[in-house]
């Protein structure tokens, strides 16, 4: 090849290129930033005391592996019963207040489970207003005479649990119906099968790949719990990472616990993604037509809305109407605190914050991706859902690994250079915490912007390289314009789960540090749940957004 026929790059092409090395350089550090806690949770678990395994296996591993298993296998059951069965509720029938029921289901989304423990542990207790109530119907005097099963038990969390994280089923399970059913039950009908076995026939087994992805979301979710399970007497293993770490100062210990619930994350993970493929190939496999719902008229009508309306009313209604009525009570006795004030700071500063940071990162994770399509940046791209795939308490005990190593080698160097301790700089400035919540909701931010990248055609990408423009320039000229509704809502969502988060706040958060989450948590453990009651109903306002957001792009769908 002749040398001379090699031309240099033009300026206008090298500045092309140099800004798609900063978006993928960019990517790829936000994406090592979110792996560093899982690694160095791993590195810490396997240098972990000698024979420290066998003193959790016989300890805390005994108790604590079969109560979790058997918890998730409960709500598994209870969220895909129940999300599944209300899908097909309001998909195939059509009934007085289906409309309403139909976004009403997204409520129990806005309760975080830790919230709907704490109320329904003061709603259902014995002198509680519900026995109270039905001793009073059956003629019983007093709790001796007659009670309820008692709610602190693997049972209640389940139950509880099931009716808060079945949309996680309702969701994809009604979408799959709403674009697939139509065509396979008209063919059953055609062949003499009644609605009632279609069901069992034709729109379950359609819709398992579905099933199988929302089941798998509130499996995490369930693992990521602790304040329900702590409270309602169940040991599971994110309540034994905490006691481990924040009881025994056994951080070694606290490591092997967490890295025993990653292998159970990784297992959801691999169910999730086999579901998406069987789904992707059902989806192309179907021309797909929508179910026409079957009328329902009179009593029948109002039965199909009364079963319909059992777990919003479960999940949602019963405790969020116990903490508007608690919240009223503490008003009216003590009206706003100063300490409300200094949480609701807390809260959504370090909320704002983390959104800010996370979504950049995820800016740059799902940019890089357009700019620069290939084996990287798609590994990239999926590397980022590590941190959302793990529960908060393994994201948490990995920073502290992480950063608590980094400040002690910050402050071991200036020992040695300058003769000044720094002591726990990002561990106790609260830059762990931010840390922590931009490596569990990296993949939220990254795929929001994805989702607003994707609907804007190539074509506008080559015509801003025609007239000379870098990828930074086409981003803010014409990608940042068009996708403002995806990085708002990407951004709603972040700053949500900041602040619903409890684990990683309970874990990072710095001394004298309170948000709504972890004065909500500390006044449980107290028992005086009221006392935080305000802060409860804070919290349940600001998760309803998303799902008020989630109903209106239902709405706008069809």
């Amino acid at each position: 090849m002749n040398p001379d026929a090699i031309q240099p790059l033009t300026p206008r092409a090298r500045a092309r290129f140099s800004s798609t090395f900063w978006w993928l350089g960019l990517s790829l550090l936000a994406v090592c930033g979110a792996m560093v806690p899982v690694l160095a949770l791993v590195s810490q678990a396997m240098q972990g005391s000698e024979g420290l395994w066998d003193h959790l296996g016989a300890t805390v591993l005994w108790t604590a592996l079969p109560d979790t298993a058997i918890l998730l296998a409960g709500v598994g059951l209870l969220a895909g019963v129940v999300g599944t069965s209300a899908a097909w509720l309001v998909t195939a029938y059509d009934f007085p207040g289906r409309r309403l029921l139909e976004w009403a289901l997204l409520l129990p989304l806005a309760m975080p489970t830790y919230i709907v423990a704490y109320a329904y542990l003061d709603i259902l207790h014995p002198i509680g207003p519900v026995q109270g109530a039905i001793r009073w119907l059956l003629g019983y005097s007093s709790p001796r005479e007659f009670r309820l099963p008692d709610i602190r038990s693997t049972v209640g969390c389940i139950i509880l649990l099931g009716f808060v994280l079945f949309p996680y089923v309702y969701i994809p399970v009604r979408a799959m119906f709403l674009t697939q059913a139509g065509n396979l039950l008209e063919a059953a009908r055609t062949l003499g099968v009644s609605r009632r076995a279609a069901f069992f026939k034709v729109a379950v087994p359609l819709a398992r790949p579905a099933i199988a992805v929302g089941v798998s979301l509130a499996l995490m979710e369930a693992l990521n719990d602790i304040g329900a399970s702590e409270f309602l007497g169940v040991r599971t293993l994110t309540v034994s990472v905490y006691t481990t770490w924040v009881t025994k100062s056994d951080l070694p210990g606290a490591a092997q616990i967490a890295l025993s619930m990653l292998f159970i994350v990784v297992a959801l993970v691999a169910l999730e993604r086999w579901a998406r493929r069987k789904q992707r190939y059902s989806v192309s496999a179907q021309k797909s037509r929508e179910l026409e719902p079957l009328r329902l008229a009179g009593l029948k009508g109002w039965i199909a809305f009364t079963l319909g309306s059992l777990p919003v009313l479960i999940g949602f209604v019963g405790p969020a109407s116990y903490l508007v009525i608690e919240a009223w009570k503490r008003f009216r006795f003590s009206g706003l605190s100063a300490r409300f004030a200094d949480e609701a700071l807390n809260t959504i500063v370090f909320a704002g914050l983390a959104t800010l940071i996370t979504l950049i990162l995820g800016l740059a994770v799902a940019y890089a991706m357009r700019l620069a399509p290939g084996r990287l940046s798609l590994w990239s791209y999926r590397l980022s859902t590590v941190g959302y795939a793990a529960p908060g308490t393994v994201i948490a005990i990995g920073v502290l690994i992480a950063l608590g190593g980094f400040d002690r080698f910050v402050d071991q160097t200036m020992r040695d250079w300058f003769d000044i301790s720094t002591g726990l700089v990002f561990i106790g400035s609260g830059a762990a915490l931010i840390y922590a919540y931009s490596a569990r909701f990296l993949t939220i931010a990254a795929g929001g912007v994805d989702a607003g990248l994707s609907r804007i055609p190539h074509s506008f990408d080559h015509a801003s390289r025609t007239l000379g423009r870098s990828a930074t320039q086409t981003f803010r000229q014409i990608h940042l314009p068009l996708s403002k509704a995806s990085l708002a809502a990407a951004a709603l969502l972040i700053f949500v789960d900041c602040v619903k988060e409890l684990p990683a706040t309970l874990l990072l958060r710095p001394l004298n540090f309170e948000t709504f989450a972890t004065h909500l948590y500390g006044e449980a453990a107290r028992g005086t749940y009221e006392e935080a009651s305000i802060a409860a109903l804070a919290i349940v306002v600001i998760g309803m957004l998303p799902v008020v957001l989630l109903a209106r792009i239902g709405r706008r769908k069809g």
